[in-house]
This record gives C-alpha cells, sequence and structure tokens, in this order.
C-alpha cells in the first residue's frame, strides 16, 4: 500500500494497525469514530493542524520497512 494525502484513514488502518500510532502522534485519539475512519488523510491534518506531507513520508517509511 502506498499512501497519499487522499488516502482514507480507514483504509489504512485496516491495512496495517500499527499505523496508529503516527494518527495518535498527531493529537488524533478519535480512531475508531466513524466519522474520523471516512476522511482523507489532509482532511485530519487539516483538522489537527498537522503537516500531511510530513505524515505520509513517515506512514510511507513504516509500510516499506515491513
Amino acid at each position: 500500500m502506498t499512501v497519499t494525502k487522499e488516502t482514507i484513514i480507514g483504509d489504512i488502518l485496516d491495512h496495517d494497525q500499527g499505523t496508529a500510532q503516527f494518527f495518535l502522534e498527531m493529537g488524533m485519539h478519535c480512531l475508531g469514530c466513524p466519522a474520523s475512519r471516512g476522511e482523507s488523510l489532509e482532511e485530519a491534518c487539516d483538522v489537527h493542524s498537522q503537516n500531511a506531507d510530513e505524515l505520509v513520508s513517515k506512514i510511507n517509511s513504516y509500510l516499506a520497512a515491513k
């Protein structure tokens, strides 16, 4: 899986639950909420004032290392 800013958070978590750590680090503690699971990575970053490109890079690096 390659994550982009448009990738839905639920799809990322379904692919690898270990990615939850990156969302928790940015202050997104409501990962089980149906609304948050339907957001794109970019939408979540906007809400939490985080850099979407940095998060995409972190998650893709994590997934590539597995």
